[in-house]
């Protein structure tokens, strides 16, 4: 009874550590997969469309450079805007676009004080909240890259700037997908070897319950003919 309490509580034990493995396992793939995706999709694009900003499900993270923005927006922080038709950009809004004064690298994440509806088309003005006065020159329609839904990760953007960096791709890629592999190889081992000893603990128990079966078969056998002989 007590060797039956020992195996019943291992059995036990061993269940509760493949359940916690299990757990684990999932987090780390809920967490690490998505963000690899993110950041392997964002690398590429930056590379293979460099004019553009790169974008992920019609989302664009936007890595903030100044105080322009301060107190509502820091420097170093990631904001992320998404896609939207300029048409309904309104006042108050804050949006991202092409600096109309820039070369077209220059993305700049402002407040919309004034939408303009001119013959020439659609344009905005804008100015940084931090700022004393507004942006010199109207932004159009066509510079607009999104519009800024109040999620920003403070920090994130000293984080994005230094996984473009070769350095920050082994860390925030590379890295990640050598942990993830690895904790999967090692959790198959260690349920591997735990279903290798349930499996001994199994037929050990199928050879105490055959030998038990042939001493109880041995003591109950029959008695033989001179056995059961009477004495002349």
């Amino acid at each position: 009874i007590v060797q039956q309490d020992a195996q019943a509580n291992t059995k036990q034990k061993t269940s509760a550590v493949h359940k916690s493995l299990t757990v684990i396992d999932a987090d780390l793939c809920i967490v690490l997969i998505p963000m690899l995706a993110i950041n392997v999709t964002l690398i590429v694009k930056s590379y293979t469309s460099p004019e553009k900003v790169p974008s992920f499900g019609g989302y664009l993270p936007m890595i903030v450079l100044t105080d322009s923005m301060y107190p509502y927006i820091e420097s170093g922080d990631l904001v992320i805007c998404s896609t939207t038709d300029p048409e309904s950009i309104k006042v108050d809004d804050v949006i991202s676009f092409f600096d109309p004064a820039g070369d077209g690298d220059a993305v700049i994440t402002h407040r919309v004080i004034e939408v303009v509806n001119d013959e020439e088309g659609l344009k905005w003005k804008t100015k940084g909240d931090a700022n004393n006065a507004e942006d010199p020159n109207l932004v159009p329609a066509e510079n607009l890259v999104g519009i800024y839904n109040g999620f920003r990760i403070a920090g994130g953007g000293n984080v994005a700037m230094f996984m473009q960096t070769t350095p920050g791709f082994i860390v925030c890629v590379v890295v990640p997908l050598i942990l993830l592999i690895g904790y999967d190889v090692i959790r198959r081992m260690i349920n591997d070897k735990s279903k290798k000893k349930d499996a001994e603990a199994l037929m050990k128990e199928l050879e105490q319950l055959r030998a038990a079966q042939a001493t109880a078969g041995a003591d109950g056998a029959p008695a033989t003919a001179e056995e059961t002989s009477t004495v002349e």
